[in-house]
Protein backbone atom coordinates (compact mmCIF):
# COMPACT_ATOMS: atom_id res chain seq x y z
CA UNK A 1 0.00 0.00 0.00
CA UNK A 2 1.05 3.78 -0.71
CA UNK A 3 2.67 5.02 2.69
CA UNK A 4 1.45 8.10 2.01
CA UNK A 5 -2.36 7.07 2.04
CA UNK A 6 -3.66 8.35 5.46
CA UNK A 7 -4.02 6.66 8.30
CA UNK A 8 -7.82 6.16 8.12
CA UNK A 9 -10.28 7.39 5.00
CA UNK A 10 -13.09 9.60 6.16
CA UNK A 11 -16.53 8.25 7.66
CA UNK A 12 -18.43 8.74 4.51
CA UNK A 13 -16.18 7.01 2.35
CA UNK A 14 -15.65 4.04 4.51
CA UNK A 15 -19.34 3.76 4.94
CA UNK A 16 -19.69 4.19 0.66
CA UNK A 17 -16.96 1.27 0.91
CA UNK A 18 -18.64 -1.14 2.71
CA UNK A 19 -21.80 -0.46 0.60
CA UNK A 20 -20.02 -0.60 -2.52
CA UNK A 21 -18.34 -4.12 -1.11
CA UNK A 22 -22.08 -5.07 -0.72
CA UNK A 23 -23.40 -4.81 -3.76
CA UNK A 24 -25.35 -6.99 -5.97
CA UNK A 25 -22.94 -8.60 -8.37
CA UNK A 26 -19.58 -6.20 -6.64
CA UNK A 27 -16.81 -9.06 -6.40
CA UNK A 28 -13.09 -7.13 -5.69
CA UNK A 29 -11.55 -7.09 -8.87
CA UNK A 30 -15.05 -4.73 -9.93
CA UNK A 31 -14.75 -3.06 -6.86
CA UNK A 32 -11.06 -2.17 -7.28
CA UNK A 33 -11.44 -1.40 -10.95
CA UNK A 34 -14.65 1.09 -10.05
CA UNK A 35 -12.37 3.02 -7.78
CA UNK A 36 -9.48 3.68 -10.10
CA UNK A 37 -12.85 4.98 -12.59
CA UNK A 38 -14.18 6.75 -10.26
CA UNK A 39 -11.86 8.00 -7.27
CA UNK A 40 -14.36 7.53 -4.56
CA UNK A 41 -16.77 4.39 -4.18
CA UNK A 42 -19.72 7.54 -3.24
CA UNK A 43 -19.31 8.32 -6.87
CA UNK A 44 -19.31 4.61 -8.04
CA UNK A 45 -22.41 3.65 -6.40
CA UNK A 46 -24.05 6.75 -7.90
CA UNK A 47 -22.61 5.22 -11.46
CA UNK A 48 -23.67 1.24 -10.61
CA UNK A 49 -27.16 1.08 -11.99
CA UNK A 50 -25.99 2.93 -15.53
CA UNK A 51 -23.00 0.22 -15.88
CA UNK A 52 -25.28 -2.16 -15.34
CA UNK A 53 -27.40 -1.55 -18.16
CA UNK A 54 -24.72 -1.50 -20.23
CA UNK A 55 -23.75 -5.12 -19.39
CA UNK A 56 -27.92 -5.80 -20.57
CA UNK A 57 -29.14 -6.11 -16.90
CA UNK A 58 -33.00 -5.38 -17.25
CA UNK A 59 -33.85 -5.45 -13.44
CA UNK A 60 -33.00 -2.78 -11.00
CA UNK A 61 -29.42 -3.89 -9.87
CA UNK A 62 -29.66 -4.05 -5.79
CA UNK A 63 -27.69 -1.48 -3.88
CA UNK A 64 -26.14 -1.71 -0.14
CA UNK A 65 -28.29 1.47 1.61
CA UNK A 66 -26.68 3.29 3.77
CA UNK A 67 -29.14 1.91 6.46
CA UNK A 68 -27.44 -1.38 6.04
CA UNK A 69 -24.11 -0.21 6.11
CA UNK A 70 -25.13 1.30 9.53
CA UNK A 71 -26.26 -1.81 10.71
CA UNK A 72 -23.46 -3.80 9.95
CA UNK A 73 -20.77 -1.66 11.77
CA UNK A 74 -23.10 -1.60 14.79
CA UNK A 75 -23.59 -4.86 14.85
CA UNK A 76 -19.63 -5.35 14.64
CA UNK A 77 -18.98 -2.83 17.41
CA UNK A 78 -21.46 -4.51 19.83
CA UNK A 79 -19.50 -7.63 18.80
CA UNK A 80 -16.29 -6.31 20.30
CA UNK A 81 -14.89 -6.19 16.44
CA UNK A 82 -14.28 -3.62 13.55
CA UNK A 83 -13.71 -2.87 9.98
CA UNK A 84 -10.87 -2.54 7.74
CA UNK A 85 -11.07 -1.05 4.51
CA UNK A 86 -9.01 -1.42 1.86
CA UNK A 87 -7.36 1.71 1.34
CA UNK A 88 -6.83 2.11 4.80
CA UNK A 89 -2.90 2.19 6.21
CA UNK A 90 -4.29 -0.33 8.61
CA UNK A 91 -5.16 -2.67 6.14
CA UNK A 92 -2.29 -4.96 5.25
CA UNK A 93 0.30 -4.34 2.60
CA UNK A 94 0.58 -8.22 1.14
CA UNK A 95 -2.78 -8.19 0.82
CA UNK A 96 -3.54 -5.22 -0.50
CA UNK A 97 -1.03 -5.99 -3.44
CA UNK A 98 -3.38 -9.12 -5.21
CA UNK A 99 -5.59 -8.61 -7.68
CA UNK A 100 -8.65 -9.68 -6.11
CA UNK A 101 -7.96 -8.37 -2.24
CA UNK A 102 -10.91 -8.34 0.25
CA UNK A 103 -12.63 -4.05 0.02
CA UNK A 104 -13.15 -5.27 3.70
CA UNK A 105 -12.24 -6.92 6.55
CA UNK A 106 -14.15 -7.33 10.09
CA UNK A 107 -11.80 -8.32 12.72
CA UNK A 108 -11.47 -9.21 16.09
CA UNK A 109 -8.49 -8.99 18.68
CA UNK A 110 -4.83 -7.75 17.92
CA UNK A 111 -4.26 -5.38 14.62
CA UNK A 112 -0.90 -4.94 15.54
CA UNK A 113 -0.14 -8.37 14.80
CA UNK A 114 -0.40 -7.65 11.05
CA UNK A 115 2.76 -5.60 11.82
CA UNK A 116 4.56 -9.13 11.74
CA UNK A 117 5.92 -10.86 8.95
CA UNK A 118 3.32 -14.13 8.48
CA UNK A 119 3.45 -17.48 7.28
CA UNK A 120 0.53 -19.83 6.07
CA UNK A 121 0.36 -23.33 7.76
CA UNK A 122 -2.24 -25.08 6.35
CA UNK A 123 -3.29 -28.71 5.49
CA UNK A 124 -5.64 -31.74 5.78
CA UNK A 125 -8.53 -31.64 7.95
CA UNK A 126 -8.30 -35.54 8.71
CA UNK A 127 -4.88 -35.37 9.46
CA UNK A 128 -2.80 -37.89 11.12
CA UNK A 129 -1.78 -37.49 14.68
CA UNK A 130 1.68 -38.10 13.54
CA UNK A 131 0.98 -34.89 11.50
CA UNK A 132 -0.99 -32.31 13.99
CA UNK A 133 1.84 -33.03 16.30
CA UNK A 134 4.14 -31.67 13.63
CA UNK A 135 2.41 -29.04 12.69
CA UNK A 136 2.20 -27.81 15.62
CA UNK A 137 5.70 -28.05 16.43
CA UNK A 138 6.46 -26.36 13.55
CA UNK A 139 3.77 -23.60 14.11
CA UNK A 140 5.47 -23.22 18.03
CA UNK A 141 9.16 -22.98 16.04
CA UNK A 142 8.01 -20.30 13.36
CA UNK A 143 6.06 -17.90 16.06
CA UNK A 144 9.25 -18.09 17.93
CA UNK A 145 11.77 -17.20 15.09
CA UNK A 146 9.45 -13.96 14.45
CA UNK A 147 6.63 -15.21 12.06
CA UNK A 148 3.08 -14.76 12.45
CA UNK A 149 1.29 -17.84 11.94
CA UNK A 150 -1.90 -17.79 9.91
CA UNK A 151 -4.25 -20.84 8.56
CA UNK A 152 -8.39 -20.96 8.38
CA UNK A 153 -9.40 -22.15 11.75
CA UNK A 154 -10.58 -26.05 10.06
CA UNK A 155 -10.45 -29.31 11.98
CA UNK A 156 -7.00 -30.89 11.46
CA UNK A 157 -3.55 -29.17 10.80
CA UNK A 158 -5.39 -25.87 10.67
CA UNK A 159 -6.31 -25.97 14.51
CA UNK A 160 -2.90 -27.62 15.76
CA UNK A 161 -0.94 -24.41 13.76
CA UNK A 162 -3.42 -22.41 15.73
CA UNK A 163 -2.52 -24.45 18.79
CA UNK A 164 0.68 -24.20 18.54
CA UNK A 165 1.08 -20.41 17.73
CA UNK A 166 -1.49 -18.94 19.68
CA UNK A 167 1.16 -18.02 22.48
CA UNK A 168 2.44 -15.74 20.49
CA UNK A 169 -0.12 -14.76 18.54
CA UNK A 170 -2.13 -16.11 15.63
CA UNK A 171 -4.52 -14.68 12.55
CA UNK A 172 -7.12 -17.38 12.17
CA UNK A 173 -8.93 -16.77 8.65
CA UNK A 174 -12.81 -17.34 8.40
CA UNK A 175 -14.66 -18.38 5.71
CA UNK A 176 -17.96 -17.19 7.64
CA UNK A 177 -18.86 -14.07 9.63
CA UNK A 178 -16.54 -12.88 12.13
CA UNK A 179 -19.11 -14.47 15.08
CA UNK A 180 -19.82 -17.40 13.21
CA UNK A 181 -18.11 -20.43 15.26
CA UNK A 182 -17.32 -23.15 12.81
CA UNK A 183 -16.02 -26.05 13.08
CA UNK A 184 -17.95 -25.85 16.62
CA UNK A 185 -15.69 -28.22 18.21
CA UNK A 186 -13.13 -25.06 17.86
CA UNK A 187 -15.63 -23.18 19.65
CA UNK A 188 -12.58 -22.75 22.84
CA UNK A 189 -10.13 -21.69 19.93
CA UNK A 190 -12.08 -19.30 18.30
CA UNK A 191 -12.73 -17.53 21.43
CA UNK A 192 -8.90 -17.37 22.59
CA UNK A 193 -7.62 -16.28 19.12
CA UNK A 194 -9.66 -13.16 19.50
CA UNK A 195 -7.98 -12.79 22.58
CA UNK A 196 -4.64 -13.67 21.94
CA UNK A 197 -4.58 -13.45 18.27
CA UNK A 198 -6.74 -12.07 15.87
CA UNK A 199 -9.58 -13.05 13.53
CA UNK A 200 -10.76 -12.01 9.85
CA UNK A 201 -13.35 -12.42 7.87
CA UNK A 202 -14.29 -10.94 4.46
CA UNK A 203 -18.01 -12.06 4.78
CA UNK A 204 -20.71 -9.59 7.09
CA UNK A 205 -21.03 -11.12 10.77
CA UNK A 206 -23.37 -13.54 11.18
CA UNK A 207 -23.28 -15.31 8.27
CA UNK A 208 -22.24 -19.22 7.74
CA UNK A 209 -19.62 -20.19 5.75
CA UNK A 210 -20.70 -22.27 2.03
CA UNK A 211 -18.71 -24.44 0.12
CA UNK A 212 -18.15 -21.43 -2.02
CA UNK A 213 -16.31 -19.43 0.42
CA UNK A 214 -13.55 -21.49 1.19
CA UNK A 215 -11.76 -20.86 -1.73
CA UNK A 216 -12.10 -17.25 -1.26
CA UNK A 217 -10.88 -17.67 2.30
CA UNK A 218 -7.65 -19.51 0.90
CA UNK A 219 -6.56 -16.54 -1.60
CA UNK A 220 -6.87 -13.84 2.20
CA UNK A 221 -4.60 -16.82 3.98
CA UNK A 222 -2.06 -16.88 1.10
CA UNK A 223 -2.13 -13.34 -0.23
CA UNK A 224 -1.28 -11.52 3.32
CA UNK A 225 1.49 -14.36 3.93
CA UNK A 226 5.13 -14.27 2.74
CA UNK A 227 4.59 -18.14 2.11
CA UNK A 228 2.15 -21.39 2.43
CA UNK A 229 3.87 -24.28 4.67
CA UNK A 230 1.56 -27.55 3.93
CA UNK A 231 1.41 -30.04 6.03
CA UNK A 232 -0.59 -33.14 4.55
CA UNK A 233 -2.64 -32.88 2.01
CA UNK A 234 -5.02 -35.28 -0.46
CA UNK A 235 -5.15 -34.13 -4.25
CA UNK A 236 -7.19 -31.82 -4.65
CA UNK A 237 -7.66 -31.03 -1.43
CA UNK A 238 -8.16 -26.91 -0.46
CA UNK A 239 -4.65 -27.10 0.83
CA UNK A 240 -3.93 -27.43 -2.34
CA UNK A 241 -5.75 -24.76 -3.59
CA UNK A 242 -4.15 -22.04 -1.14
CA UNK A 243 -0.51 -23.59 -2.75
CA UNK A 244 -1.46 -22.85 -5.92
CA UNK A 245 -3.09 -19.85 -4.99
CA UNK A 246 0.47 -18.59 -2.98
CA UNK A 247 2.35 -19.73 -6.31
CA UNK A 248 0.17 -17.59 -8.07
CA UNK A 249 0.31 -14.44 -5.92
CA UNK A 250 4.36 -14.63 -6.00
CA UNK A 251 4.29 -16.27 -2.16
CA UNK A 252 6.56 -19.39 -1.35
CA UNK A 253 5.43 -22.42 -1.54
CA UNK A 254 6.32 -25.26 1.14
CA UNK A 255 5.89 -28.68 1.96
CA UNK A 256 6.59 -31.44 4.26
CA UNK A 257 7.24 -34.62 2.52
CA UNK A 258 5.49 -38.12 3.55
CA UNK A 259 4.96 -41.95 3.20
CA UNK A 260 3.68 -42.86 -0.68
CA UNK A 261 1.38 -45.12 1.08
CA UNK A 262 -0.37 -42.55 3.01
CA UNK A 263 -2.95 -40.46 0.70
CA UNK A 264 -2.88 -37.18 2.70
CA UNK A 265 0.59 -37.15 1.57
CA UNK A 266 0.40 -37.67 -2.04
CA UNK A 267 -0.64 -33.62 -2.28
CA UNK A 268 2.78 -32.53 -0.65
CA UNK A 269 5.21 -35.32 -2.54
CA UNK A 270 3.01 -33.44 -5.56
CA UNK A 271 3.88 -29.89 -4.31
CA UNK A 272 7.66 -31.17 -3.93
CA UNK A 273 8.02 -33.01 -7.47
CA UNK A 274 6.84 -29.50 -8.76
CA UNK A 275 9.15 -27.49 -7.23
CA UNK A 276 8.12 -26.68 -3.56
CA UNK A 277 10.21 -26.00 -0.56
CA UNK A 278 11.04 -29.23 0.98
CA UNK A 279 10.63 -28.95 4.94
CA UNK A 280 11.53 -30.98 7.99
CA UNK A 281 11.77 -28.66 10.36
CA UNK A 282 11.41 -24.65 11.27
CA UNK A 283 14.71 -23.81 10.08
CA UNK A 284 14.00 -24.76 6.67
CA UNK A 285 11.66 -22.07 6.37
CA UNK A 286 13.45 -19.48 8.24
CA UNK A 287 16.29 -19.83 5.90
CA UNK A 288 14.04 -19.64 2.73
CA UNK A 289 12.59 -16.37 3.39
CA UNK A 290 15.60 -15.18 5.22
CA UNK A 291 16.08 -11.54 4.23
CA UNK A 292 14.02 -8.35 4.54
CA UNK A 293 10.94 -9.68 5.94
CA UNK A 294 8.72 -6.99 5.52
CA UNK A 295 9.29 -6.64 1.22
CA UNK A 296 7.66 -3.40 0.38
CA UNK A 297 4.93 -4.58 -1.51
CA UNK A 298 3.44 -3.40 -4.77
CA UNK A 299 0.22 -1.92 -5.09
CA UNK A 300 -2.26 -3.81 -7.12
CA UNK A 301 -1.46 -3.75 -10.83
CA UNK A 302 -4.55 -3.95 -12.77
CA UNK A 303 -4.08 -2.27 -15.74
CA UNK A 304 -7.36 -1.69 -16.48
CA UNK A 305 -7.30 1.32 -18.52
CA UNK A 306 -10.59 2.61 -16.87
CA UNK A 307 -9.55 6.67 -15.73
CA UNK A 308 -11.63 9.06 -17.22
CA UNK A 309 -9.00 9.90 -19.87
CA UNK A 310 -8.35 6.10 -20.98
CA UNK A 311 -12.18 5.70 -21.96
CA UNK A 312 -12.80 4.01 -24.98
CA UNK A 313 -15.51 5.30 -27.28
CA UNK A 314 -19.33 4.09 -27.55
CA UNK A 315 -19.35 2.32 -30.96
CA UNK A 316 -16.16 0.42 -29.92
CA UNK A 317 -17.23 -0.23 -26.65
CA UNK A 318 -20.48 -1.60 -28.40
CA UNK A 319 -18.54 -3.72 -30.69
CA UNK A 320 -16.49 -5.14 -27.79
CA UNK A 321 -19.47 -6.48 -25.89
CA UNK A 322 -21.15 -8.04 -29.08
CA UNK A 323 -17.37 -9.85 -29.68
CA UNK A 324 -16.65 -10.18 -25.94
CA UNK A 325 -20.49 -11.73 -25.72
CA UNK A 326 -19.73 -14.42 -28.36
CA UNK A 327 -16.10 -15.78 -27.11
CA UNK A 328 -17.55 -16.66 -23.61
CA UNK A 329 -19.56 -19.83 -22.46
CA UNK A 330 -20.50 -21.41 -19.13
CA UNK A 331 -16.58 -22.76 -19.02
CA UNK A 332 -13.94 -20.87 -17.46
CA UNK A 333 -11.54 -18.79 -19.90
CA UNK A 334 -8.90 -16.32 -18.49
CA UNK A 335 -9.01 -12.90 -19.19
CA UNK A 336 -5.66 -12.97 -20.84
CA UNK A 337 -6.78 -15.25 -23.50
CA UNK A 338 -10.05 -12.85 -24.42
CA UNK A 339 -8.02 -10.44 -25.29
CA UNK A 340 -5.09 -12.29 -27.19
CA UNK A 341 -8.45 -13.78 -29.24
CA UNK A 342 -10.61 -10.85 -29.30
CA UNK A 343 -7.77 -7.99 -30.66
CA UNK A 344 -10.07 -5.16 -28.80
CA UNK A 345 -8.09 -3.48 -26.81
CA UNK A 346 -7.29 -4.52 -22.66
CA UNK A 347 -9.68 -1.09 -21.61
CA UNK A 348 -12.43 -2.22 -24.06
CA UNK A 349 -12.33 -5.82 -22.62
CA UNK A 350 -12.29 -5.05 -19.17
CA UNK A 351 -14.61 -2.14 -19.06
CA UNK A 352 -17.17 -4.87 -20.71
CA UNK A 353 -16.39 -7.63 -18.49
CA UNK A 354 -17.01 -4.76 -15.50
CA UNK A 355 -20.52 -4.14 -16.88
CA UNK A 356 -21.54 -7.76 -17.32
CA UNK A 357 -20.43 -8.62 -14.05
CA UNK A 358 -22.37 -6.00 -12.72
CA UNK A 359 -25.36 -7.51 -15.03
CA UNK A 360 -24.82 -10.80 -13.24
CA UNK A 361 -24.01 -12.02 -16.93
CA UNK A 362 -20.73 -13.64 -15.87
CA UNK A 363 -18.64 -14.77 -13.17
CA UNK A 364 -14.96 -14.25 -12.07
CA UNK A 365 -13.09 -17.10 -10.48
CA UNK A 366 -9.75 -18.00 -9.32
CA UNK A 367 -6.78 -17.22 -11.96
CA UNK A 368 -8.18 -14.37 -13.20
CA UNK A 369 -11.18 -16.24 -15.40
CA UNK A 370 -14.48 -15.14 -16.13
CA UNK A 371 -17.39 -18.08 -17.07
CA UNK A 372 -20.72 -17.20 -18.33
CA UNK A 373 -23.42 -17.56 -16.09
CA UNK A 374 -27.43 -18.14 -17.03
CA UNK A 375 -29.40 -15.20 -17.96
CA UNK A 376 -30.14 -13.58 -14.47
CA UNK A 377 -33.96 -12.02 -16.02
Amino acid sequence: MDQNLPATISKKERLARLRLARCENVGPITFLQLLERFGTAEEALAELPELARRGGRRRPLRLYSADKAEAELERLEALGAGLLVFGEAAYPEALAAIPDAPPTLSYKGNLALLRRPSIAVVGARNASAVGRSFAKRLAHDLSAAGFLVVSGLARGIDTAAHQGALERGTIAILAGGIDYIYPPENRDLHLAIAEQGLLLAELPPGLEPQARHFPRRNRIISGISLGVLVVEAAPRSGSLITARLAAEQGREVFAVPGSPLDPRAQGCNDLLRRGANLVESAEDVVEALRGPLSPRWPPPRLSTGLSEEGLPDENELASGRRVVHELLSPTAVPVDELLRQCQFSAPIVRLVLLEMELAGAIERLPGNRVALLPDPD
